[in-house]
């Protein structure tokens, strides 16, 4: 029981870690490095599933009867709750990444209305400006 606890603990700081990284996403999208980087993150988290699943399974090999078929089942739904979080933190990600350039997209278009009521100079810095805070 005691090496699934150190398994469930070391999954759960992964799980933090991905919490963490959620909420990091800047209110302007998620930009192509990001959007890597979180890819990296989730194949992270799925290669250290399978292999603290591996060094779990051994040292389930060490126990005899239900000892060892409860620690083998316990090792494996460890490792498929890990994956399961990976994949949920991805796909959140992704999920506010459409959201927030869906939402910046509108913010853009009502700064180069508002640049629209300018002329000349003014009206070019202004959309100069629209364009690199919304990143356009």
């Amino acid at each position: 029981m005691s090496i699934a606890l150190n398994t469930m603990k070391a999954f759960s700081a992964v799980a933090l870690v991905g919490v963490c990284l959620v909420p990091s996403a800047s209110a302007d999208g998620m930009s192509r490095d990001a959007k890597r980087h979180a890819e990296a993150d989730y194949k992270d988290a799925v290669h250290r599933a399978e292999a603290d699943h591996s060094a779990t399974k051994a040292k389930c090999k060490e126990l005899k009867g239900n000892k060892k078929d409860v620690c083998l089942k316990e090792a494996a739904a460890t490792e498929q709750k890990a994956k399961a979080e990976a994949k949920a933190r991805r796909e959140a990600m992704a999920t506010g990444s459409e959201a927030n350039e869906e939402a910046r997209d509108a913010d853009y278009k009502v700064a180069k209305e508002k640049c629209d009521a300018m002329s000349g100079a003014a009206k070019d810095t202004c959309i100069a400006e629209a364009k690199a805070k919304y990143r356009q």
